[in-house]
């Protein structure tokens, strides 16, 4: 069973927010500046995601840096465990019994400064028992207008292949070849404010239909409602099933806009995602986080996130088939692709436990986030809670 891709995309995105990150000020330079010329950085997250859909997730990983700031240059490296247990209903409304896999991800990432010019590089590499996937990527920025804007040009190339538990590689597999550009800049709109906006052009190439859905079929005329129960759906659903098949290739176009500033006591982040693609689906996102600090050795705040989206172009409730086992030629039961809301709040608390003349050399961390999602048109479920909880301990030297 092929699990989420979603952290590995998550590294991706903090290296392009990193990249067009506005500079460190003097005066924060100066609070808890080093001695030394080298800066060492590592810290260690376990993650917890449980939802009513009975799947549950625990993701430890480590994280560390070395830079030499004065040298210009800065590398990273990274490593991720998924173990994940899950009996949801897509699962048995096939018969299957509750599965327990483990995916590892690792990622190495690089970058210089050359005067105006940022050079960066990273790697990332994920395995699991039925797929693997590589990506490597490189960026420049250019500093302009005496650093008060930032350009973004970023490229990264993806190689996954997919197969089935039960059948060796080289007898089955998908393919698939992700290209993506990025292109994007960051404002310095005052002392305290700054704006980065990036475009994303991404094209996938391959078959991405996962080798284990099932799409139940339906005779022309049959009422499905929505939410409805598997064995409502077993009881209308004909005795033929058809395996998932998406299209074999997509262009992704996104655009997002991050506002950060900076108030005396605290921090407000904001994110806006416009999304679009060749299959129809469109979708946006919002986010915005509130960093507070009521002592001194104490960051917390609110998290706040909406994201809503359209059906793809060939999404059906219930797909009928004809005579003939007349299968319709595109066909999923991914109700991610399916009409979609969600909400998630949640709150972040960060304590500052190094010593008074280094406060940041030791931090430990709590992330805790509750999302309901609603599914407007799709089978077996309606609506999903979930729950993902992150410890995080960190260091600088």
């Amino acid at each position: 069973m092929q699990l989420t891709r979603a952290p590995l995309a998550g590294l991706a995105v903090a290296l392009v927010i990193t990249l067009l990150a506005p500079p460190v000020r003097a005066q924060e330079q100066e609070i808890g500046a080093k001695e030394s010329s080298y800066d060492v950085t590592a810290g260690s997250e376990l993650a917890t995601y449980a939802d009513n859909d009975h799947v549950f997730v625990v993701s430890p990983s480590i994280a560390g840096s070395v830079s030499r700031p004065t040298a210009g240059w800065s590398f990273g490296a990274n490593y991720l465990v998924d173990v994940v247990s899950a009996a949801s209903v897509d699962i048995v409304s096939t018969a299957s019994r509750r599965f327990v896999e483990t995916r590892q991800a690792g990622g190495l990432n690089g970058a210089y400064q050359l005067g105006k010019l940022g050079l960066s590089a990273n790697g990332n590499v994920s395995s699991e028992p039925d797929y693997g996937s590589y990506t490597g990527g490189a960026g420049a920025t250019y500093d302009l207008f005496d650093k008060t804007f930032t350009a973004l040009l970023a490229y990264y190339h993806g190689y996954d292949i997919a197969g089935r538990h039960d059948t060796p590689q080289n007898v089955w597999n998908h393919q698939i070849n992700t290209d993506g550009l990025k292109l994007g800049g960051t404002i310095i709109l005052d002392r305290a404010t700054y704006l980065a906006i990036v475009g994303d052009l991404i094209f996938e190439n391959g078959d991405t239909s996962k080798p284990y859905r099932y799409v139940p079929m339906f005779a022309p005329g049959t009422v499905v409602t929505r939410g409805e129960s598997i064995a409502s759906v077993n009881r209308d659903r004909l005795s033929a099933r058809a395996l998932e098949q998406l299209p074999t290739d997509r262009q992704r176009y996104a655009v997002s806009a991050r506002l950060g500033h900076r108030f005396t006591w605290a921090t407000l982040r904001m994110d806006e995602r416009i999304y679009t693609d060749a299959w129809g689906l469109k979708a946006t996102t919002t986010d915005a986080r509130f960093i507070f600090t009521p002592v001194q050795r104490l960051e917390i705040g609110p998290h706040l996130r909406f994201h809503a989206q359209s059906a793809v172009d060939f999404w059906q409730r219930a797909y009928t088939m004809r005579t003939g086992l007349d299968f319709p030629a595109l066909r999923t039961g991914d109700r991610e692709l399916g009409p979609l809301t969600n909400i998630t709040g949640g709150a972040t608390a960060r304590v500052l436990v190094g010593p008074q003349s280094d406060l940041r050399r030791w931090a430990l961390g709590l992330d805790a986030n509750i999302t309901s999602t609603s599914y407007l048109d799709d089978l077996y479920i309606s609506q999903r809670t979930s729950e993902v909880i992150a410890l995080v301990v960190e260091m600088a030297l």
